[in-house]
């Protein structure tokens, strides 16, 4: 029975293998929009996929960027200044993909920029700090996609958000985890709406790699301005020790952060030009092996691991 068993696993892997293989045609007449390239993951994945033919439209929120991601590539390439979290800039970015892929449509829509900062535990936190990730993260994200559905679902593209392994696993305060865990429910809604459009919806969830969105530097300085604007009794419940812990463990950040960002960006090429992508992809070991299971855990097991990893305040009961 196990043979048997083991036979129906071993190819239901094979004919996914050749499923997953299976590529779109015409790639270098396909038009790819790419949010937050400046650096990290949307640098790196504008650069691959120029290389591979496609037309890649760079969006940048400094001309700086813009500039240096073009130095770096072809003539093919084109950069727009875009801040997601501006309606106008959203709009005036919207017209200029207009003008480029003209009735074609646009084929893939790639929503990677993101912050992290603030993070700190929540009550360190004002509403604004909240408002401050999520405008860019999510609410940002949802609108730059509302505003170019008509192109994608005119060339029945697809549409690829970055999301997080912390929209599966809240580890930290703030809003960067609840503005991944909302870019999976707008995710999850939005390829069922676009399924009846032939557009395909895919998530990537990374796990720790070493980006901007991971610099312990800032992170840490974050936390510090989060602490001196916290209430005194805030800080009387926590105390300095317990600063002194959520520091540490930042600074720790660097060296447990993968540097071969290529793991997410041959996801995200994988999710654009294959026939049958895949819904989620999970990049990185870490994701893969840790984050994901625990996601799938016991509430009451997940909570005992994060207070085993955790330092108490001062004033715990």
């Amino acid at each position: 029975m196990w043979l048997y068993l083991a036979a129906l696993v071993g190819l239901y892997y094979l004919l996914r293998w050749y499923r997953e293989r299976q590529v779109v045609s015409n790639l270098r007449d396909k038009y790819v929009f790419i949010t937050g390239c400046d650096s990290g993951f949307g640098n790196l994945l504008a650069r691959q996929l120029d290389l591979r033919g496609l037309r890649v439209l760079a969006a940048c929120l400094t001309e700086k960027g813009a500039e240096q991601l073009r130095d770096q590539t072809s003539d093919r390439l084109e950069t727009v200044i875009l801040d997601v979290t501006k309606t106008e800039s959203i709009s005036a970015a919207t017209e200029w993909v207009k003008e480029r892929v003209g009735d074609g449509g646009l084929w893939g829509l790639v929503n990677n920029a993101g912050i992290s900062i603030p993070s700190a535990p929540n009550e360190w936190l004002t509403k604004q700090d909240f408002m401050k990730i999520l405008d860019v993260n999510l609410l940002g994200l949802i609108e730059v996609t509302l505003s170019l559905l008509p192109l994608v679902r005119k060339a029945r593209g697809r549409v690829v958000n970055i999301s997080s392994i912390m929209g599966r696993v809240s580890l930290l305060g703030g809003s960067y985890c609840i503005s991944k865990y909302g870019v999976e429910a707008f995710s999850d809604s939005l390829r069922r709406e676009l399924s009846y459009f032939g557009v395909k919806v895919a998530v990537i969830e990374p796990g720790f790699f070493n980006t901007g969105v991971t610099n312990s530097e800032k992170i840490s300085r974050a936390i510090q301005e989060a602490w001196d604007q916290a209430s005194p009794e805030v800080k009387g419940i926590y105390g300095e020790k317990f600063l002194a812990s959520v520091k540490k463990s930042v600074k720790k950040l660097k060296s447990t952060c993968c540097n071969n960002l290529y793991l997410v960006t041959n996801c995200v090429e994988h999710a654009l030009t294959a026939c049958h992508p895949r819904t989620r992809y999970s990049s990185g070991w870490d994701a893969k092996l840790f984050y994901l299971p625990m996601s799938y855990m016991p509430t009451l097991l997940v909570d005992a691991m994060i207070y085993w990893m955790s330092q108490r305040p001062i004033k715990a009961l």
